[in-house]
């Protein structure tokens, strides 16, 4: 690293270092002795230093660039001295870090990508043979939430060899992995021959899945043609043209309940439609008629909370922002489940066979495998 420390002092309560490109970087003391390069074991690199056994009051009796060139501190408290590589300090600097502006990494999209479908598509076999597919793959799935996959084996279950290429599913009670197709006494409304509104899946769910897999085995019936929308995009659009409406789906919780009669469990949870982060950037959609309960919110906002969602719904359904497509076998439609919501028109079980297999995966697993792919390539 080019850039330098050029001076250090201190003050009451943190280290104030001026670098040599004209930034200052402000360091707590509790936080300088807490990321001491010893607090960590060498192997599984956890954090084996209790800051809780020193006082508030710590604060080096000494502090100094050392001949090696790194920030050397004689602590007043534990007879301990800790030596501080400039590079990770100016890395880890919240001082600079919080000065910058975020960026999202979301790309949002509309009906725009009907005339682009292709630039969703990544082949099977690149993914199996070689980590540039994979690392496509999931970077289509973590920018624009959405992928599908192409000419897959259609054998059952056969999935799982491509998903494992990114990482372990998740199981829920619906096992792995659950069969969408039209079955007598349906537990679900995906296992019917019914319509689909665009929805989430699970939002009753405290940590509902974050990435869902629906593998097309056989797809001959009449209807069953699939949509998908980007429902960060309609968020985005709601933030920046209907203020009230949209801090009204972020600030009020609905509930949403798990209505499957096969369960030995009351499943419910509470969650507002539009979630964010510490950014300010999008989080989570939770959103489906389907299985949102009787509400009930304070009476004094009852009517702006269903004038919100009637709202927030049906920009939800709207040819701006939705796309459609038809599945062909092979296929497995791939995405983000807390972010693209997903449906189906219906479909005539006597026309034809429709067999889809679904799968789950955490969010985490997406980002974290992606990131540790770039991070060897680089």
């Amino acid at each position: 690293m080019n850039i330098q420390i050029l001076k250090v002092s201190k003050n009451s309560s943190a280290l104030n270092v001026e670098w040599s490109d004209g930034e200052k970087s402000n360091f707590n003391f509790m936080w300088l002795r807490d990321n001491c390069p010893t607090a960590h074991d060498k192997d599984s690199k956890h954090r084996m230093f209790n800051i809780l056994e020193v006082s508030p009051s710590i604060e080096p009796k000494t502090c100094k660039i050392n001949n090696e060139g790194k920030l050397e501190i004689l602590w007043s408290e534990g007879n301990h001295t800790s030596y501080y590589d400039q590079e990770w300090l100016r890395k880890n600097c919240y001082t600079i870090n919080n000065k910058k502006k975020y960026i999202s990494p979301y790309q949002l999209w509309d009906r725009s990508l009907q005339e682009n479908l292709k630039s969703i598509n990544v082949e099977h076999d690149e993914i199996i043979s070689s980590d540039k597919g994979l690392i496509k793959w999931l970077e289509l799935l973590h920018y624009k939430g959405i992928a599908i996959v192409k000419n897959t084996p259609i054998a059952k279950e056969s999935a799982f060899t491509v998903l494992n290429r990114i990482s372990h599913t998740r199981e829920t009670f619906f096992k792995t992995p659950f069969e969408v197709i039209n079955i007598p006494k349906p537990n679900n409304s995906a296992y019917t021959a019914h319509a689909l509104r665009n929805h989430m899946d699970l939002p009753w769910f405290e940590n509902p899945p974050g990435y869902q897999f629906l593998h097309c085995l056989i797809n001959d019936a009449e209807g069953g043609d699939s949509s998908a929308v980007d429902a960060f995009a309609v968020a985005d659009y709601l933030r920046k043209n209907e203020k009230e409406i949209f801090e009204t789906l972020v600030n009020v919780p609905l509930k949403f309940r798990d209505k499957d009669y096969t369960q030995e469990s009351h499943r419910s949870f509470y969650g507002p439609a539009i979630s964010l982060t510490k950014d300010e950037d999008y989080n989570d959609i939770r959103f489906s008629v389907a299985t949102m309960d009787a509400l009930d919110c304070h009476p004094d906002v009852m009517d702006k909370v269903y004038k919100a969602h009637h709202r927030f719904g049906n920009l939800l359904h709207d040819d701006k922002f939705q796309i459609k497509f038809r599945l062909e076998p092979g296929d497995i439609f791939s995405f983000n489940n807390r972010r693209l919501l997903h449906g189906r028109t219906e479909f005539n079980p006597n026309s034809g066979h429709r067999h889809l297999q679904g799968y789950y995966m955490d969010r985490d697993e997406i980002i974290g495998r992606l990131n540790y792919l770039k991070k060897i390539k680089l």
